[in-house]
C-alpha cells in the first residue's frame, strides 16, 4: 500500500498530469465520464486548422516555445547588461511575476501602454502591463504590494475592470513570505534565486524541463489559496473528479498545473542563455486554459451531453471543468502527431511547445472570436485570477 505522503507526491509533476489526463480522455471515449461526448473523428479538422494557422504565422516554421516571452510585444524588456548570471535571474524574476498576473483579464479590461501608445488586452495587455511595472520597480516588496499599487500599475478603474484583482495581489504577497520563508530554494533571498537553486543542480550544464516544474511546484506551493492541501501538502492547480480512481490516497484527484507549466516553459529561455541546456522539453505537457481547451470545444471534438451547460457559470472545481481541462491535456497530445505529419516535421524539431505556440493556443482565440462576440472561453468560469 503507498503511503498518503508518497501517493500525494506523486501528483507534483508533469507526468502525473498527462497520466490522469489521458485516462480521463479513455473514460470519456467510452462514455464514462459525466456531462461530456468525445468525437475523435473531429481531430483531425482541428489538426488541419492548427497546421494551417501555424504555416501562416511562421512560413520557414522557425517557431519559439510557447512562452510568456512572446507576450512583451511593446519592446524588449529592459534586463541588465553584463554577467549572464544576474542577466537570468532579472529574467526570472520579470517572467515569474508576469505569469503569475496573467490569469484572465476579462473581455473589459485593457491597458495603454505609456511608452508606446498601444492598446493592448488580454495575455498582451497584462503581460506588457506587469513589464512596465517590474521596469518601474513598483513590484520589489511583494509581502507587503498594495491593491492599489496593482490597480494604479494595471490602470484598473470602474471603466476598466480587471477579473481577480484582489486575488492577484494576495498571491504576490503570499509569494513575497514565501520567498524569505524559503532562502533554501530563493537563493540570496530573491525571487530570481530560483536560477541559482537550477543551475546549482544542472547534470553538466543540461536540465530537463520537468526539473523546472517540479522546483516551481515547490517553492510556489504554498502560495496558492484555496487549493487542496492534504496532510500539508499544497497540491496547488489539482482538482477531484469522480471518475478517477485510486486505492490510495491520490484518489479522485486531477493534477493539472496550468499556470505552473506556463511557467516551466517561460523559463527554458533564461536558462538556456545562461548556458544551462534545457533538454527534454515535451516531458512537460500542454496547458490546461481555455484558448487549448476551447479549441477543441468550437471544434466538435468535446460536446456537452447538455448543451445547456455552455450558458451556466461554473467554478473551476466543477467536475465538468476539471474534466475538460483534463482532457485538453491528453487532446493535445493526440493532435501533435497529426500537426507534424501536416506540416512536414519531426517530433525532434517539433515538440509541444511549439504546437502551442504555432499554434493551437491561437487557433483557439480565433474560433472563440468567430463564434462568441467577447471572443472568451466556451463556458463562464468562475476565477479567482490565479488559475487561467
Amino acid at each position: 500500500m503507498v503511503d498518503t505522503s508518497e501517493a500525494l507526491h506523486s501528483l507534483l509533476n508533469a507526468a502525473a498530469v498527462r497520466e490522469r489526463a489521458h485516462e480521463m480522455l479513455d473514460l470519456a471515449v467510452a462514455g464514462k465520464v459525466e456531462g461530456w461526448a468525445v468525437d475523435l473523428g473531429r481531430l483531425p479538422t482541428a489538426a488541419d486548422l492548427v497546421a494551417s494557422i501555424t504555416r501562416e504565422r511562421f512560413p520557414t516554421l522557425d517557431i519559439p516555445f510557447h512562452a510568456r516571452w512572446r507576450h512583451f510585444v511593446a519592446g524588449a524588456p529592459e534586463l541588465p547588461s553584463g554577467d549572464p548570471a544576474e542577466l537570468a535571474r532579472a529574467a526570472f524574476e520579470l517572467a515569474i511575476l508576469s505569469v503569475l498576473l496573467d490569469a484572465g483579464a476579462g473581455p473589459a479590461w485593457h491597458y495603454v501602454d505609456p511608452k508606446s501608445g498601444q492598446t493592448l488586452k488580454r495575455s498582451e495587455g497584462l503581460a506588457v502591463a506587469s513589464q512596465r511595472m517590474v521596469e518601474a520597480g513598483a513590484l520589489n516588496d511583494l509581502a507587503y504590494l498594495e491593491t492599489e499599487t496593482l490597480a494604479r500599475g494595471f490602470q484598473v478603474s470602474e471603466d476598466n475592470p480587471l477579473l481577480g484583482l484582489d486575488g492577484r495581489v494576495a498571491l504576490l504577497r503570499r509569494l513575497g513570505a514565501q520567498i524569505r520563508a524559503r532562502p533554501d530554494l530563493f537563493v540570496g533571498g530573491r525571487l530570481g534565486g530560483l536560477h541559482d537553486f537550477l543551475a546549482a543542480r544542472a547534470d553538466g550544464s543540461s536540465l530537463p524541463a520537468t526539473a523546472i516544474l517540479e522546483l516551481l511546484l515547490e517553492a510556489l506551493g504554498p502560495i496558492w489559496a484555496d487549493r487542496l492541501m492534504i496532510d500539508g501538502i499544497h497540491l496547488g492547480d489539482c482538482w477531484r473528479h469522480p471518475a478517477i480512481r485510486r486505492d490510495e490516497a491520490s484518489d479522485g484527484l486531477v493534477p493539472l498545473h496550468k499556470l505552473s507549466q506556463w511557467l516551466a516553459y517561460s523559463l527554458i529561455e533564461p536558462l538556456q542563455d545562461s548556458g544551462i541546456a534545457v533538454v527534454e522539453i515535451d516531458g512537460l505537457t500542454g496547458l490546461a486554459e481555455y484558448r487549448n481547451g476551447g479549441l477543441f470545444v468550437d471544434m466538435d471534438v468535446l460536446q456537452l451531453a447538455d448543451p445547456a451547460d455552455a450558458s451556466r457559470t461554473h467554478n473551476v472545481s466543477d467536475p465538468l471543468i476539471v474534466a475538460w481541462r483534463a482532457m485538453t491535456v491528453a487532446l493535445l497530445d493526440r493532435m501533435a502527431p497529426l500537426v507534424r505529419e501536416r506540416l512536414g516535421v519531426s517530433t525532434a524539431d517539433f515538440p509541444l511547445a511549439r504546437m502551442l505556440e504555432g499554434g493551437s493556443w491561437v487557433a483557439g482565440r480565433r474560433i472563440a472570436a468567430d463564434r462568441r462576440p467577447d471572443g472568451g472561453p466556451p463556458f463562464t468560469i468562475i476565477s479567482d485570477g490565479t488559475v487561467f
